[in-house]
Formats: C-alpha cells, structure tokens, sequence
C-alpha cells in the first residue's frame, strides 16, 4: 500500500465497501468513488471526506484517482465485469482488486479475527468488535453493519494487533483472509447461483478453515456441515447455545424483559451475563464472541459489561416502535433460516399476540432455490405481507416471482404487495406486532411505517 495515495471505490456505498472508504479516510488518503445510487450511508461518507459520483461516465473520474502509479482501485462482486469505469481501469493498467483482497492486505500484517457464517456473522462479530473496544485490548473492526454503539462499521484502534473481520462467503471472498482465529457460525446453504451445489458451498468453508494460521483456532458451532481442514498447531472447538460444545450458556433466565446466562468455557464459567439486546438467538451469537474474546485475554468482569453495553447493529432485530399497544421490528433476515430465527424470537418475547410479517424476498436466484423453505418460516406467522422481489445485481428469472412462495404459504391471511403500494397497504391496518424482514431496499420505507404504526 505506500507506493499509493488515493483508492477509488466501484460499490463505494456496500456496507462492507464503506468500511473500507472509512478506514482509507481515517488514514489520510484520497478517496473517491462509485455508486448506483444515493443512500443515507453514502450521505455520512460525503461527510467524512468520500468524493461519490452516481454515474458511470468515466469523465466524473477525479484527476488524481488517473495514475495507476498512486490509485489502487477496489470493486464489489455485486458490480458487473461491464460497468464503464470498472472497464476503464482495466484496460489503463490500473491494479483492479476486490473488497475482500483489500482486507486481506489490511490483515495480513494483525492478527485476523474473521467471522464467517451463512447467517449470525454480523451480530457476533460486532459483539466481539464491542467486547474488544472496551477492554484495553482494543481491536481494529470492519463490520457488515452499523453498530448503534459507535454509528458506524469501522472501529479503529492505535494500538491493538487485533483486527475483527465479518467473512463473507459469497463469491468465495472470504478465502482471500489470513484468519489467526475464525468462527463459523452456520453452513446452511446460500448463494447457489454462485457456488451451483450445497457440496461446493460446504468445501469453500473447508477451505476457510485450512487458512487459519499455525497457532490460532478455530471455534465452529456445535452440529453444523462442516469438516474442517485445519493446518497442524490450529485448535478446534465447538460452542452453542444450550446444546453443549467446548463454549455453551447455562442457567439461562428469560423474563422482565430480560436474558442472563453463564457462559461455560473450558477453564470456568462467566457468571451473569447480561444480554444488551435480549433476543434468544443473541445468546448463541454471544456464546461465540465471548469464546473468541476469552481465548485472547479478556477479563471476564470486561465480557459482563461489554455484553450489557451492547446495542446491536442496525437492522438486525431493531425496534422501531415499543408501546404496551403495539410493537414493531425490522430484521436483516433473507435466508429461510434466519426468517425462522427472527419470528421465533419474536414469539417468544410477545407470546400469544398476533404477528405481523412483512417480507421483501432479495434476488430472483434465493428465491428459486428456497421458496418452499421461505414459506414454511412465513407461515409461521400469524399474517403475511408478501413484496415483490428485490433484484439486487440480479437480472428477472422467466417464472420466478414471490408468487412461488406466496402460494405455499399456508397461515390464513397472506396477501401480496407491490413495495410502491406497501405505504398505503400499511394504513389500513391495525398492527398488534408488526416484523420487517429483507435485505433489499425495504429499509428505506422503515420511517415511514414506524410513523404510520405509531400514529393508529
């Protein structure tokens, strides 16, 4: 990195891309770059210095992001090989490499605490990003969400050889990572389009696992398809939430509003720990962090506090609206398994009210592949509103259309909405608890309906 001195960003506004421009900015370097469209997050980043364009056209490229000799330009997978500036890099001999390079880069000089998983990757690594930032252990993060604690994906540290990195699967990015320690939190199979089997998808986890270096661990949950393939010296441990493993809770108590367990390690027990986000699936997800977190020196006096301190990333299990009356919650879900996680969260927590879902399935190819398993979650629910599908970097699928799950689903009030007539939709209606979930651009129309719920 120091024959550079400016980065451009094709994707600059990607939860995990922003992490990344914050990082660069916070360094001193020249940042700018791309994005498809405008959103709150590339807002913040305006503000923090990013130098953003809408549009493709290669004459919006900044003078100082033109010399291969000083720029290094970094791109998502979610951007097409034929994107204009994607192409003119390339053919100007500009070293051209994705996000998940870069942080390969960043960590292969700190000891990589690399969080990886179909599904509880966001949550638990910020919880351990949290529990290392207030011990005086410290650590550098690059999160897949925005930590309501601290407003942003990116916690840096001067002094910290630590570095928390989410993992992402997709694209096989995560096997450009020098794990010292890694998590694996879920196998469940995803991203079919790109990986084709659940075969290919287990073995690109395999071979994450025989990245982790000599002396580091590996700390998987407890029943999962995998079978890792560890270099000699890595040792591997299992952890869940009530089913046993190595790292495991116990004496767990939910009431009042309230989850607090003890956290049983291999060397004693970490009494009373309190959840700041008091979701049963937080307790899995804290039985990780803490096991990583315990296996680098923390206190437990820092674990108890940092857990109860925890506020949770931004749309992951977020209330918008808590009364006696009415309740509202968004959730990142858009795996079947996480939609089944959320809503049996939410029915322990509200047991016996009427459930709420609106659901805005992401890409045409998930849908595909899972829609008998999204409807058996959604029909979980006590009422479903189902949306039409978010494409994402996806082109339409001939036949594939949320009719295919609509039509499997077997509560008895369902019915399907366009997200334009959603607002509309949602006036009519008196909501006991009311459950967002998608990882499109339903988050977008969140204010709005918290205000609508808030005002019947």
């Amino acid at each position: 990195m120091k024959s550079y001195t400016s980065l451009y960003f094709i994707g600059a506004g990607g939860i995990g891309m922003s992490a990344l421009v914050r990082y660069f900015l916070a360094k001193g370097y020249r940042v700018a770059g791309y994005d498809r469209t405008p959103s709150p997050l590339t807002a913040e980043l305006q503000a923090e210095g990013l130098e953003i364009v809408y549009d493709e056209s290669v004459d919006l490229i900044p003078d100082y992001c033109r010399d291969p000799a000083t720029t290094l330009v970094v791109y998502t997978p979610a951007i097409p090989a034929t994107h204009v500036g994607l192409v003119y890099f390339r053919e100007q001999g500009f070293r051209v490499i994705k996000r998940a390079e870069l942080l390969g880069l960043i960590t292969q000089s700190s000891k990589g605490l690399c969080f990886s998983g179909t599904h509880g990757k966001t949550t638990t690594s910020s919880m351990a990003a949290h529990i290392f930032h207030e011990s005086p252990i410290g650590c550098n993060a690059f999160l897949g969400g925005i930590l309501r604690n601290y407003d942003s994906n990116l916690i840096l540290s001067d002094h910290s050889p630590f570095t928390v990195i989410e993992a992402d699967e997709y694209d096989r990015s995560f096997h450009w990572l020098h794990p010292y320690m890694a998590v694996v939190t879920a196998t469940d199979p995803d991203h079919l389009d790109i990986y084709g089997t659940e075969e290919a998808y287990l073995e690109s986890f395999t071979h994450f696992t025989s990245l982790i270096q000599p002396g580091g661990c590996l700390v998987m949950k407890r029943g999962i398809k995998l079978v890792p393939r560890v270099q000699e010296g890595v040792k591997v441990y299992s952890y869940s939430a009530r089913d046993g493993g190595d790292f495991h809770a116990g004496n767990i108590r939910v009431g009042n509003g309230t989850i607090v367990f003890d956290f049983v390690a291999p060397d004693g027990v970490v009494a009373d720990v309190e959840l700041g986000v008091p979701v049963d699936i937080n307790i899995e997800n804290a039985v990780a962090a803490m096991a990583i977190a315990r296996l680098n020196g923390v206190t437990d006096d820092d674990m108890r506090r940092a857990m109860a301190s925890f506020r949770g990333a931004k749309r992951r299990f977020e209330f918008w609206v808590k009364r006696d009356d009415r309740v509202m919650i968004d959730d990142y879900a858009h795996h079947p398994d996480e939609l089944k996680a959320s809503i049996r969260s939410v029915r322990a927590l509200y047991p016996g009210r009427k459930l709420t879902v609106i659901f805005q399935p992401h890409l045409y190819s998930r849908t595909r592949d899972f829609a008998p398993q999204f409807a058996e979650a959604l029909s979980m629910a006590d009422q479903v509103i189902l949306l039409d599908i978010y494409p994402a970097r996806e082109q339409p699928i001939p036949g594939v259309t949320s009719q295919i799950i609509f039509d499997k689903i077997t509560c008895r009030e369902k019915e399907l909405c366009l997200r334009e007539k959603l607002l509309e939709r949602i006036k009519e209606c008196n909501f006991d608890v009311l459950l967002t979930m998608g990882a499109g651009d339903i988050d977008r129309l969140l204010p709005q309906i918290a205000s609508i719920v808030e005002a019947k």
